[in-house]
């Protein structure tokens, strides 16, 4: 069995624990979430209408610091509430987006 090379490795994309990793700082950096908290999330955590601190003025934040440390375009179509209502919906659509 041959390993992918480094050039195949960074076409398909960051890795879904790497993606999770620079959510979760993202979450901590913008919303100024302990980290530790942070780390507890699981894919049922509430976000929109759950944590105060993501109103809607940071979710405009949110979604910009999402695409620069990720090198990834959200269009303003795609923002859902249904994307933003749990941690693993908010993963899920940024792993699609990340993967494409």
């Amino acid at each position: 069995m041959t390993q992918p090379s480094a050039t195949e490795t960074q076409a398909a994309g960051p890795s879904r624990a790497a993606i999770d990793t620079i959510l979760r700082a993202v979450l901590v950096d913008v919303l100024g979430l302990d980290a530790k908290r942070v780390a507890d999330f699981d894919g049922e955590t509430g976000l929109f209408g759950h944590l105060p601190e993501l109103d809607s003025m940071a979710v405009a934040t949110l979604l910009t610091e999402i695409e620069d440390r990720l090198h990834i375009t959200i269009e303003d179509d795609e923002v859902e509430g249904e994307m933003l209502e749990t941690y693993g919906a908010l993963l899920a659509f940024v792993e699609a987006k990340a993967v494409v």
